[in-house]
């Protein structure tokens, strides 16, 4: 792995230590000053720091678990979990949402952030292929 892809994951990990850690002065070492968090429609730090927060006062002991990682040079992709959501949760949603992010490393820095998250969406059954659905419903299984 080259110091490039080991710079962008590891500047990643520390984003997600930062959010699991409250830790907002870390954002300072982790987002570039002119950072793009495109799902959220802003540009710098105060703004993460300003949506964690809320976050942390809607949801005190959410996580966030990191299961995939690929980087790519400067681009790094994550698929994460967010744990620990409180009961406000809207009823019939996924108490344990799946979130997909996109970021690009710049200077050992997040400069731009993309993501799709599945909080606050309804829980869906187990995924089942056609196949299978297909054996089940003509009697063959």
């Amino acid at each position: 792995m080259t110091d490039d892809k080991r710079e962008a994951g590891a500047v990643g990990l520390r984003m997600y230590e930062a959010f699991n850690g409250r830790d907002l002065a870390a954002l300072d070492t982790v987002l570039a000053p002119d950072f793009v968090s495109h799902p959220l429609g802003t540009t710098g730090i105060g703004a993460v720091a300003d949506a964690w927060s809320r976050m942390f006062a809607a949801h005190p002991g959410i996580r966030v678990t990191v299961e995939d990682m690929l980087v790519d040079h400067g681009r790094v992709a994550v698929r994460s979990v967010l744990r620990g959501l409180s009961a406000s949760v809207p009823d019939g949603a996924e108490s344990a949402p799946t979130m997909m992010e996109i970021f690009r490393v710049q200077h050992g820095l997040i400069a731009e952030l993309w993501g799709l998250s599945g909080l606050g969406r309804p829980a869906r059954p187990p995924f089942q292929s056609q196949a299978i659905r297909g054996i089940r419903r003509h009697g063959r299984a």
